[in-house]
């Protein structure tokens, strides 16, 4: 199976290229900024793309026309961008997640049937993240899909309260906050906690080592070869969808 992969020079680019080796598959090639990623497509089987939320779209764009799997690692998306990527799988597999590591995916199925079970007027849930100093978008990804994980065991929408500052009134039932810290070379840090009058129940995951997200982002690309046409997750690579 050959793999392409964007922005191959970069660190997870460098990460991906040592798992697709370890793999037993081989590297079709890949791109830098402003490469022709058609190209890429035209040479590979599947194509893994952990680049920037503004690529997103012209990426799973090019896996429509080209009709290969594409496995998309970018966080940060606008709805925009997410409308443009689930258009895309109408014509290719796409694996999309905001984390490809097995322990956080099992975290989002574990925070869903927790929230399902403590009810949102008596537990307020808040979430903490935590990642290196050049992440640019916050709250990430991971933490963003923890929330909606929450949300769905509740059966609600996600309504987010982000970056409180100055005098913002008592907590709103229901509402799931998020806090961002930044600071060294933190791979990642994310914690849950449902928070009650009488107790408090935490859940969180740490990251050590990027190479987690290459192992399952590889896996994810393996498994979307020969697939119908589809937008899905980690859950489903994993078989707990």
């Amino acid at each position: 199976m050959r793999i392409g992969i964007t922005g191959i020079r970069g660190r997870m680019g460098q990460l991906l290229t040592r798992e697709v080796a370890a793999a037993g598959m081989a590297l079709a090639g890949g791109t830098g900024r402003g490469e022709d990623v058609d190209a890429l497509f035209a040479a590979s089987d599947a194509v893994i793309d952990f680049t920037h939320a503004h690529a997103a779209a012209g990426h799973a764009a090019a896996a429509a026309r080209a009709g290969k799997p594409l496995t998309l690692g970018s966080s940060g998306l606008s709805a925009a961008e997410e409308a443009a990527v689930a258009e895309a799988a109408r014509a290719v597999p796409i694996v999309y997640a905001a984390n490809f590591a097995p322990g956080v995916n099992l975290l989002f199925a574990i925070a869903e049937r927790m929230a399902a079970a403590l009810p949102a007027v008596e537990y307020d849930a808040e979430i903490v993240e935590m990642h290196h100093r050049q992440k640019v978008d916050a709250p990430s990804g991971t933490a963003v899909a923890l929330g909606r994980a929450v949300a769905r065991g509740r059966g609600m929408p996600l309504d987010m309260e982000s970056g409180r500052d100055g005098h913002t009134g008592p907590r709103r039932t229901g509402a799931i906050g998020f806090a961002a810290l930044r600071g060294g070379q933190v791979v990642g840090e994310h914690t849950l906690i449902f928070a009650a009058g009488s107790e408090h129940i935490t859940l969180g995951h740490r990251s050590f080592d990027r190479g987690a997200y290459a192992v399952g982002a590889v896996r994810a690309a393996r498994w979307a070869s020969g697939r119908p046409a589809g937008l899905y997750d980690m859950k489903d690579v994993l078989g707990m969808g």
